[in-house]
C-alpha cells in the first residue's frame, strides 16, 4: 500500500529550533537551510541540515526547497570532512517511520567517516555538550 500523505506538524522539534524556541549548536545558516550538531551523534562531527521551509520529508518536499538546500549541503560536507580529518562522508535521509524517520521535518545527516570505523549505533542517548564541540571546528572550516 502506498504511503498516505500526512500533514506537516509545525510543532516538531526542528520547527521549534527554526523559530528559536529550542536551542541548538548551530553550525551554519543561510536563507534556505539551517545546520546544527546532532545531539545523538553516530560519528564525531555528525551534522544535521534542515530546510527552513516546512517539509515533512523527501516524499513531500517541494523540489525548489531541496534545490535551495543543495549549496549548503555541499559546503557543509566539505567543512565536516576538513574539520574532522575524515576519509569520507555518508549522507543519510530517512522518510516516514518505515524508512526510519523519527523527527518529521526533512533533515539530512552528514556523517564524517574513517576507513574501517563503523558508525556508532543510534541509542537515543544524548551526548554531553563537550562531546559536540566539533561544531566550532566545522564553523571555522566554512
Amino acid at each position: 500500500m502506498p504511503v498516505q500523505p500526512v500533514a506537516y506538524d509545525p510543532q516538531n522539534i526542528f520547527a521549534k529550533m527554526l523559530r528559536g524556541e529550542i536551542p541548538c549548536l548551530k553550525v551554519y545558516e543561510d536563507d534556505a537551510a539551517l545546520a546544527f550538531m546532532d545531539i545523538m551523534p553516530r560519528a564525531d562531527g555528525h551534522v544535521l541540515v534542515i530546510p527552513k521551509a516546512p517539509a515533512r520529508n523527501l516524499l513531500d518536499v517541494d523540489p525548489a526547497v531541496l534545490a535551495a538546500m543543495a549549496p549548503a549541503l555541499t559546503k557543509l560536507a566539505k567543512a565536516v570532512v576538513k574539520a574532522t580529518g575524515a576519509d569520507g562522508l555518508t549522507m543519510q535521509q530517512f522518510s516516514e517511520p518505515a524508512g526510519g524517520q523519527v523527527v518529521f521535518h526533512l533533515h539530512i545527516h552528514l556523517l564524517p567517516r574513517r576507513e574501517g570505523v563503523a558508525l556508532r549505533p543510534h541509542t537515543g542517548q544524548i551526548a554531553k555538550t563537550e562531546e559536540l564541540e566539533m561544531w566550532a571546528k566545522i564553523r571555522a572550516a566554512l
